[in-house]
């Protein structure tokens, strides 16, 4: 029998009073990196955080946008992608290097990630950065036909599938709009999501249609005051279905 087993990843480093109790339940930290929020003080501090829970660190670069908080539609020619995000990796890897961690990933945020699924051209850009900053793994939407993964994979990067355990899907398997109906789930429904698609690669759209997402690594949010409860609550119902919840190797 094939052993069951998951990444657990938050997004961190972006000012949350919340961090330090959601550290401890996951696996994997993506932490900002000077886009999207972030600067050299929270990156030192989550890296510690990191670190002394045994959680691999990535970098979580996103649009140069604090303002819109990354969550705004731009557009940049693909060198300038590649360029900024290289620069908000590397300044990350310059304090992990200070502290002793190596970076194990790198996951773009926000609106970054969400137009990466659907542009080929952008996803090259940002896996471009990953591979010239020597981070291995890169985390990408889990869904057929991935634009992400793939471009990852042609960059030489290592593939992670990523699943969300509390956002609503499409029945493409990309994410419901943020704002509509059904796109944040409750902890509850959240859990449950988790489970499925830990166990069984797949989930209910919000539209009624059974959806494939072969994740290897599952995403909580980390920007709420509910994300630690529901970190605690989403590690202790993977393990209690027999999941191992594990960085990716």
């Amino acid at each position: 029998m094939t052993e069951r087993r998951i990444d657990l990843n938050a997004d961190l480093g972006e000012g949350s009073e919340h961090e330090a109790a959601i550290m401890p339940f996951v696996t994997s930290a993506n932490i900002a990196c000077g886009g999207h929020a972030g600067d050299v003080e929270s990156m030192r501090e989550s890296l510690q955080l990191a670190a002394r829970h045994g959680v691999a660190a990535g970098a979580h670069p996103g649009f140069p946008d604090r303002e819109g908080f990354g969550r705004r539609e731009l557009h940049f020619p693909p060198a300038e992608v590649t360029a900024f995000v290289r620069e908000q990796i590397e300044a990350l890897k310059a304090v992990a290097a200070q502290q002793g961690v190596r970076l194990a990933h790198v996951k773009p945020h926000g609106m970054l990630y969400n137009m990466a699924v659907k542009d080929p051209a952008l996803s090259a850009a940002i896996a471009r950065a990953a591979a010239d900053s020597g981070v291995p793994l890169y985390y990408g939407l889990a869904r057929q036909h991935s634009v992400m993964l793939h471009e990852a994979r042609l960059a030489g990067l290592k593939p992670v599938g990523e699943g969300f355990a509390d956002r609503g899907y499409a029945p493409d398997g990309s994410l419901w709009p943020r704002g509509q109906v059904g796109a944040l789930l409750e902890q509850e429904a959240a859990v449950a999501q988790g489970i499925a698609l830990a166990t069984r690669g797949q989930t209910v759209a919000v539209s009624g249609e059974v959806v494939s997402v072969p994740a290897q690594t599952l995403c909580l949010h980390g920007d709420g005051a509910e994300a630690a409860t529901l970190a605690r609550a989403l590690r202790v119902a993977l393990e209690g279905a027999g999941v191992r919840v594990l960085a990716p190797i």
